[in-house]
């Protein structure tokens, strides 16, 4: 499984849209709240499955928290668990459960992580060209991107050849 964090709230983020008509312009709300979550995700590239928790910081113990819920989620599998250079994935307080083992992947390469890609589809699908008036609406939006993150949607997001290569 391959995991990440992304920050979603009411910082809002203009995306290039289409208007109906001719000369039209789309009007665009945007807004820079500084009021947001975190949205910690793992997600299995091979067989679509996931485990997704919205946590209020990046810290040890969020990711314990978190490390601790992927491990009862999927408690009759060992799970290689591969993850950025992030200081909380490393951290000397880290509790890693018995059926998971973390793999790192260098140090400034997103591209190798396709957990990337489940962020920035819910960016484009839920969050493009946004106006929330409450943080809790924004949360409400996070809830159902993850809800509509369905196994199959996942493998089409995230299903890389070099991954099956490389770990099977």
């Amino acid at each position: 499984m391959f995991q990440d964090e992304a920050i979603f709230g009411r910082i809002g983020k203009v995306y290039r849209c289409w208007v109906w008509g001719k000369s039209k312009r789309p009007i665009i709300h945007n807004q820079k709240i500084r009021q947001y979550q975190y949205l910690y995700g793992s997600t299995d590239p091979q067989t679509g499955d996931s485990c997704f928790r919205i946590i209020s910081h990046l810290d040890t113990a969020c990711m314990n928290a978190y490390l601790k819920e992927l491990s009862m989620q999927f408690a009759d599998e060992y799970i290689l668990l591969v993850c950025d250079n992030a200081a909380w994935h490393k951290s000397h307080g880290l509790v890693v459960p018995h059926n998971i083992e973390l793999m790192f992947i260098p140090s400034y390469t997103p591209e190798m992580n396709p957990q990337e890609q489940v962020w920035d589809e819910i960016r484009e699908k839920y969050f493009a060209n946004q106006r929330f008036d409450s943080l809790e609406e924004a949360i409400n939006r996070l809830c159902k991107a993850v809800q509509e993150m369905k196994p199959d949607k996942l493998l089409s997001i995230t299903c890389r050849a070099w991954i099956g290569e490389q770990f099977i």
